[in-house]
């Protein structure tokens, strides 16, 4: 407000000049006045830099509300849509629209507010001259809405376009050795290419329009300041005004229109942090954030399952099909079936990543899906088909990149059996691995992502085929760590398909398009699928009548313990 009032300054030391020293021919007079200017625009100067100032604390203020909001809204997104919708957008969003309100641009938008007070100034200078720079205005607000008009659809499409080609691009890094074991880098820059000349074209076609109705409305305030001297010329020679007010309103008229001017040539950047701001708000609507949850005590590993349905992020069908059954704390069990038979959509269900469309996961009674993860999570252990280990140290990775427990560490290490690899490595467990465990093999990466999956004291572990990287070495020490899970009560669930790690289970369930055809104690399952297989009289279980699980095996310690 403040800036804008002493804008005023100039035009009226002009006014004082002209018609009080001018003519007065006083030294004090213009002293004084000169002084008194040089205050006001000393004044004017320091509360520009306050106020840009501001808008850095503000837009600092902004990113520290929202960065964290935005980075696990971001993530949600990605995990509610099965790494389908998996972007950085909303984090560059952010950053875009924390560089806009630091910019020069945003004040262009705080200045055009002033407009009609300076009209007013011009009025009582001379009507003529209100009439003129209200003419003045029309058309340079026409200008700018006829600019945005004409370039909105443009830069909407290029920055649309952008998203997919950056997306097409991180995709293409992250699936680098499939792109280049069947050549398929040529084909896939052709695409990025084509995105990105289609990006350069929209912007280049909006910049062009935009440059030309910026150069039109530069040169029309030009010519309304050359004009409404000729139109003070003319009231000056009817005694109508002094010469003094001429000059100011000169002056006047090109502070007046300069706010429209600054806007259209930051239009484009206008349009850009309006996107973004709109599309950071339906981000953060459709993923709400977390509501404060009240804690719970340590779980025991009980885990319930009641009539779930689940359809994975993405899918239009359920994968699973009204499933029920419980495992006790302390029970092992192996999930057996065929390719999409729905085991690892059950294993994400079972471990809360995943909401079921009806039906309950319950995990010592508390359903799963409600659980806060940042106090449930470290209670859990989880190993995916595809391992994913992050940019960081071996140990900073075991320990979920938490507070670094180094015994904590060592005793996952030792209990997956990878501890004597990692001290293999050139720093061992110091040594630092890229995006998705660059420098280990297969192998590696699966055995470092089970001792992450065994760190601290997990209650519930689930296991998505443990083994399929393994080599022998591997499957060993495999086996021992499953021993010891169960020697600690562990509740245990490995979805596989090698019969070797199905020895270290007391029972089995067997899932077919998304239902149990079969559950119940290991060796009389597999007994039951043998027959099946051979064309034995026993035939697989109706659904409706699955044995549940037994409410708790008789021995921990030894693979192939009997339930009870």
């Amino acid at each position: 407000m403040f800036i804008n009032l002493l804008m005023l300054a100039p035009p009226f030391y002009m006014l004082e000049v002209y018609d009080r020293v001018l003519t007065s021919r006083s030294s004090i007079t213009l002293l004084m006045l000169t002084l008194i200017l040089a205050l006001l625009i000393l004044t004017m100067g320091a509360i520009e830099w306050v106020r840009s100032r501001v808008m850095v604390r503000i837009s600092t203020k902004l990113d520290l509300m929202l960065s964290e909001r935005v980075y696990s809204a971001s993530f949600k997104q990605a995990l509610y849509t099965n790494g389908m919708g998996a972007s950085s957008q909303p984090m560059s969003d952010l950053s875009g629209l924390r560089q806009f309100l630091t910019g020069s641009g945003v004040f262009a938008f705080f200045d055009a507010p002033w407009i009609p007070i300076y009209i007013a100034v011009m009025f009582y200078f001379h009507p003529w001259f209100g009439m003129f720079t209200i003419v003045g205005a029309a058309i340079a607000i026409l200008l700018a809405v006829f600019n945005e008009r004409a370039t909105k659809a443009k830069l909407l499409s290029a920055n649309k376009e952008n998203i997919g080609a950056l997306n097409l691009l991180i995709s293409s890094q992250r699936n680098a050795e499939v792109v280049s074991s069947m050549g398929m880098l040529e084909n896939i820059m052709a695409l990025w290419k084509r995105k990105s000349h289609k990006v350069l074209s929209l912007q280049g076609s909006a910049s062009d329009l935009g440059g030309i109705i910026s150069t039109i409305s530069r040169s029309w305030r030009m010519l309304i300041q050359s004009l409404i001297l000729g139109l003070g010329a003319y009231l000056v020679i009817n005694n109508e005004i002094t010469p003094g007010l001429m000059t100011a309103a000169s002056l006047l008229i090109g502070r007046a229109l300069a706010p429209i001017d600054q806007m259209i040539g930051n239009w484009k950047g206008f349009v850009s942090a309006r996107g973004q701001y709109a599309r950071l708000n339906e981000v953060l609507q459709t993923i709400p954030a977390d509501p404060q949850r009240m804690s719970l005590p340590v779980p025991k590993g009980d885990l319930s399952v009641e009539q779930i349905i689940v359809t994975p992020p993405g899918g239009f069908s359920p994968v699973i099909k009204g499933i029920t059954f419980r495992a006790p704390a302390g029970a092992s069990v192996g999930i057996l079936g065929a390719s999409a038979a729905g085991k690892s959509t059950l294993a994400r269900a079972l471990l809360g990543i995943w909401p079921a469309q009806s039906g309950k996961v319950r995990l010592d009674g508390a359903d799963m899906f409600q659980l806060d993860r940042a106090e449930v999570g470290p209670y859990l252990g989880y190993l995916p088909q595809d391992i994913e280990l992050f940019e960081g140290s071996i140990a900073d990775n075991i320990a979920r990149f938490g507070e670094l427990d180094a015994e904590k560490v060592v005793d996952a290490a030792k209990l997956a059996g990878v501890h004597d690899m990692i001290l293999r490595l050139p720093q061992g467990y110091d040594t630092v691995i890229g995006a998705h465990g660059g420098v280990l093999s297969g192998g590696q990466r699966q055995r470092i992502g089970l001792a992450r999956a065994l760190y601290g004291d997990p209650k519930l572990v689930i296991l998505d085929e443990p083994n399929s990287n393994l080599d022998d070495v591997g499957e060993r020490a495999l086996g021992e760590a499953l021993i010891k899970l169960k020697q600690k009560g562990t509740t245990l669930f490995i979805i596989t398909h090698r019969v070797s790690a199905l020895a270290f289970v007391d029972n089995l369930l067997v899932l077919s398009e998304g239902q149990i055809v079969m559950s119940g104690a290991r060796d009389q399952v597999l007994a039951q699928l043998k027959a099946q297989q051979s064309g034995g009289s026993q035939q697989v279980a109706n659904p409706a009548s699955v044995t549940p699980l037994p409410p708790k095996p008789s021995s921990a310690g030894q693979p192939g313990g009997t339930p009870a």
